[in-house]
């Protein structure tokens, strides 16, 4: 082995620099100029044609329906996700495998999918269906229907934030607080939540981004029925179909400043987690 020290290898400047520019060039051509075109396309003949677009009884309608299955669908996936993440994290059991890969299993296939499953268990000619319209019941093409294809679409995001913090973070605190008398509850409320709130708020941030911006899976089970089941999405699609091209860019706008705002929420967010893992370590 020579005695001369190894110099650590390094890229050249001119191939940093291509990976930077070929980033960024993908980025405005991916991300930036669709999202600029937007908002140009939403203002193109100006402010208050803008405005007059959201007067519209429909588009009044889309916005509720949507904020509607989202206060919905989020708080069933947060407690999902929060049962899943502390049996998954804190327990060994039979099965824990099978859950684990269930929890995924949205990622997997697609939303469309998700959308006829519901349709082939509660539709008028699935396997619910008699049931259903002998009870006068009706799931597909209504509000219900809607939260359920939101519901499974968007159900590992709270899970998957929680499931490896709270692997990482084992079962010592918990253990201890079990020493000193507390009850699962007790433990839960004043040990493990307060561990986990920053990952659970930004699960739960990504849970409600997705559940406003589903398309697939609702449109399916929505009819795309005007002021009654179509949600934000749908009601852009609408609006693009019959040549209101104004109309629809302007609630895209609007979806799209929903992202956004979810963005700078995230970002504050994973800062202030992140500083207080630092802390954690320091301690």
């Amino acid at each position: 082995m020579s005695g001369r020290s190894s110099v650590a290898r390094r890229d050249p400047p001119w191939f940093a620099g291509a990976l930077i520019v070929l980033a960024v060039f993908y980025f405005v051509l991916v991300l930036f100029l669709p999202l600029v075109t937007v908002f140009l396309e939403a203002l193109r003949k100006g402010f208050t044609e803008y405005r007059v677009s959201f007067d519209d009884p429909d588009a009044i309608a889309a916005i509720q329906l949507t904020l509607l299955v989202a206060v919905i669908a989020v708080p069933l996936n947060t407690v999902f996700g929060l049962a899943a993440a502390w049996a998954v994290a804190k327990f060994e059991f039979w099965g824990k495998s099978a859950l684990v890969t269930l929890i995924d299993l949205p990622f997997s296939i697609s939303p469309v999918i998700s959308g006829l499953v519901f349709v082939l268990l509660y539709g008028a000619n699935g396997w619910f269906g008699p049931f259903l319209d002998e009870h006068n019941i009706q799931v597909i093409f209504t509000v219900t229907g809607l939260v359920l294809a939101t519901t499974l679409v968007t159900l590992p995001f709270v899970a998957r934030e929680l499931i490896p913090l709270m692997q990482a973070q084992g079962t010592d605190e918990e253990a201890a607080a079990a020493t000193l008398g507390a009850g699962p509850w007790r433990t839960f409320f004043l040990v493990t939540l307060p561990n986990i709130r920053w990952a659970l708020m930004y699960g739960v941030l990504l849970c409600t981004a997705r559940a406003m911006g589903e398309f697939g899976a609702v449109a399916v089970v929505s009819g795309l029925i005007r002021g009654e089941t179509a949600t934000m999405p749908l009601y852009i699609e609408i609006l693009y179909n019959e040549y209101n091209s104004v109309a629809a860019f302007a609630m895209a706008s609007l979806l799209a400043l929903f992202a956004l705002i979810t963005l700078a929420v995230k970002t504050a967010l994973e800062a202030q987690f992140a500083d207080e893992l630092a802390a954690q370590r320091i301690r």
